[in-house]
């Protein structure tokens, strides 16, 4: 009833756990952070097997993104639920994507980290040309 009747035009945000799941943990803390900072979304937390009976916990942390009683969103499991190292900006950024807060972040939090990697990889193999695919393949097909 919590989602269903949350009203119209609501963004309702739930979040399925189970205590002794440190994500769990974690996702629970940043979620009433932004509780405060969205009071214009309802967020909710539910042990998950109260809410879905023998829901398993291998796709837990859940998030659900409901408006209007309709799914927008959802993320399951650790990693599409950010990861251990999840910061709030981060999940904020996440609720954003899928329209359930309206946020003043102008880019993903996530980018820099990104193009980070992105930027050493591309570096790695500019200094070191022998890590091409290309060698790879070659050296697969010599004994042919």
């Amino acid at each position: 009833m919590e989602v269903t009747e949350a009203g119209e035009h609501v963004w309702v945000v739930l979040h399925l756990y189970r205590p002794g799941i440190p994500m769990c943990t974690l996702l629970n803390h940043l979620l009433s952070l932004l509780s405060q900072k969205f009071p214009e979304t309802k967020f909710l937390k539910a042990i998950a097997n109260s809410c879905i009976p023998n829901y398993p916990d291998r796709h837990l942390p859940t998030i659900f993104v409901y408006k209007n009683a309709q799914i927008h969103g959802n993320f399951i499991g650790e990693a599409l639920c950010g990861g251990k190292n999840l910061k709030k900006e981060e999940l904020e950024w996440m609720l954003a994507s899928v329209g359930a807060v309206k946020t003043d972040l102008e880019e993903n939090p996530r980018k820099a980290t990104v193009d980070m990697m992105t930027s050493l990889i591309r570096n790695c193999c500019i200094q070191y040309p022998d890590c091409s695919d290309s060698d790879t393949s070659k050296s697969d097909n010599d004994g042919d």
